[in-house]
């Protein structure tokens, strides 16, 4: 096989395979949900928005910690500021284990221009024990599917879900 034929398959597969794993976000819809929880059809969790504007409660709870421990950095509502990105722009090209990677250990991105720099909260319980909500609400954001500011209505919270919470804060 030729190298520039060879060169052309590998450039290929790779733009194939990083297409295939960025998942931006993929299809939204809720194909399942365990305790409130809703995930799409590849296992990511996802949010539900009814018609009346009524979001599932992990979108709801996204939101407040979200507010509490993100927006000092990343802006209301997931926007950006000038400390740090939108992260509504970034779950454009951010898969939810790349999301989880990056909050969990943290990222440096240091150049001559520009110097970047996330710290990891892996260890915060106030950030982790929470990050599938976070995830969910800038997810809605991201999407489009949900409007800036705190949700209007909120699905109530769903049973033994004070009892996760516990069990994870300690």
């Amino acid at each position: 096989m030729p190298a520039r034929t060879g060169a052309a398959i590998a450039a290929g597969l790779v733009i194939l395979i990083s297409t295939a794993l960025a998942d931006p976000s993929g299809d939204p819809s809720a194909a399942s949900s365990t305790d409130g929880l809703y995930s799409d059809a590849r296992g990511n969790p996802t949010y539900r928005i009814s018609k009346d504007g009524t979001v599932d409660w992990y979108t709801s709870i996204g939101y407040l910690r979200y507010t509490a421990n993100c927006l000092q950095c990343h802006g209301p509502d997931g926007l950006g500021s000038s400390f740090a990105p939108s992260l509504t722009d970034a779950l454009q090209s951010l898969n939810y284990s790349q999301f989880i990677d990056t909050v969990t250990n943290g990222k440096q991105n240091v150049s001559a221009s520009q110097d970047l720099v996330m710290p990891a909260f892996g260890t915060n319980p106030n950030v982790m024990c929470f990050i599938d909500a976070i995830f969910v609400y800038l997810r809605a954001r991201s999407d489009g599917a949900l409007g800036r500011g705190q949700p209007a209505n909120s699905a109530p919270r769903p049973a033994g879900y004070t009892a996760r919470e516990d069990a994870c804060l300690g």
